[in-house]
């Protein structure tokens, strides 16, 4: 039986796992595969600052590549796995080549939504943004005077839209939903990014959805959108959520409840298989969650490397998340779901303002626009689990560094 850890997917939370097995001491073998060329990279800047070509490839990479031989990791780049066998123990790569384990991690993060087909989402021209080849392939196409149709208003799509705006691109943005950022966000959040797009050129639609795009010669040309205006178009970006790549724990006979459930120490329903990342629910609070977040990756992929070694703690997040769009740095602490009161605070500067969530009187998150210190003491205080009184936030003289 072999006694080397294999971890399937090579992105961040992959590479902080193996980084985390031997940082704990662990001295056997150590495989991370991935699927694409690439040693693991961040994928945050791909449709900020690498798409605007101020940030070079290597600087992507979490690690250098000398890291995993010096850490005696072998990676596997450009290496699919087709099959696991949770009973032999086994993984089967594309090729047949098959590889046994003492334990597995699942890395596998997530997958960006596609158009369908059969309303053009196989058109050349329409891109996702989830990989390096995606944004190096969509790159070329941002050259100023040229319109792009961004579909979805969550953060990928505003990103790619600010990064296409600042490029001189005419830009569309469409959102089903009655707002941008609905599904994360207050609308009071929403109103500001709507503004600052607005006053950048961009063309938000909201409550707009689209009901095709159309090419010429296999090429977009135009989208038809719904209602039936027309629009013609160079090219289009898609945005629209990504959803858990739990297809190889699905077939393993793992249980998937919103991506690959976990324990609150990275188990799945197998005692020798772990998951973390993007891919992974674990329990929070009485329910279940699934966090998209750099944050999220690294801690959770670090305690599921301590308890497949048989120790650890569980893991409980103070979720934290950012976006940067033009010149303006979102930062948000904690989650805000379930609140039932806003308060908005005027920022130290101009331009800036942080919007505070409560539940009750139970503070839960803050979004904190060009606010960084409103960033840093909200996040101080979930972490102690103290709720500042809502009249405080709510006074614009009050000093939010006494609440600490």
């Amino acid at each position: 039986m072999s006694n080397q850890m294999v971890v399937i997917g090579a992105g961040q939370a992959g590479s902080s796992l193996v980084a985390k097995l031997r940082s704990l001491g662990y001295d056997g073998g150590v495989v991370l595969i991935g699927d694409e060329p690439e040693p693991p990279y961040q994928r945050p800047p791909l449709s900020k600052k690498y798409l605007l070509g101020e940030l070079e490839r290597e600087r992507l990479y979490i690690r250098p590549r000398e890291f995993y031989e010096s850490e005696n990791i072998e990676l596997r780049l450009s290496a699919r796995v087709s099959a696991i066998d949770a009973a032999a123990r086994t993984v089967t790569l594309d090729g047949g080549e098959t590889l046994g384990y003492a334990k597995l991690a699942l890395t596998t993060g997530s997958l960006p939504r596609l158009l369908p087909a059969a309303i053009g989402g196989d058109l050349e021209g329409v891109y996702p943004v989830r990989t390096l080849e995606d944004v190096d392939c969509m790159a070329r196409e941002f050259e100023a005077g040229r319109h792009v149709l961004i579909i979805g208003g969550g953060y990928i799509g505003l990103e790619a839209a600010a990064v296409a705006a600042g490029r001189g691109l005419n830009v569309t943005l469409v959102e089903m939903a009655d707002r941008i950022l609905q599904r994360v966000a207050a609308p009071e959040t929403s109103d500001y990014f709507r503004a600052l797009h607005k006053s950048r050129g961009v063309d938000v639609r909201e409550n707009t959805g689209l009901e095709r795009l159309e090419g010429e010669d296999g090429r977009v040309v135009r989208a038809v959108l719904q209602g039936g205006e027309t629009l013609d178009i160079d090219f289009a970006i898609i945005g629209v959520g990504i959803a858990p790549d739990a297809a190889l724990a699905e077939a393993a006979g793992l249980t998937i409840d919103n991506g690959i459930a976990v324990d609150a120490r990275g188990r799945t329903s197998d005692p020798d298989i772990f998951a973390a990342g993007d891919c992974a629910s674990f329990p929070f609070r009485g329910e279940r969650l699934r966090l998209e977040s750099v944050q999220n990756a690294i801690d959770q992929a670090e305690a599921a490397a301590s308890a497949m070694l048989g120790g650890g703690d569980d893991y409980v997040p103070v979720p934290w998340f950012w976006s940067d769009q033009y010149d303006v740095k979102l930062q948000i602490a904690g989650l805000n779901r379930g609140y039932d009161r806003i308060i908005v605070r005027a920022g130290s500067r101009e331009g800036a303002q942080s919007v505070w969530y409560y539940s009750g009187n139970e503070f839960i998150a803050v979004d904190a626009m060009n606010e960084p210190r409103a960033f840093m003491i909200g996040k101080r205080l979930l972490e102690a689990a103290t709720s500042p009184d809502p009249d405080v936030i709510a006074d614009p003289e009050s000093d939010l560094k006494a609440l600490l």
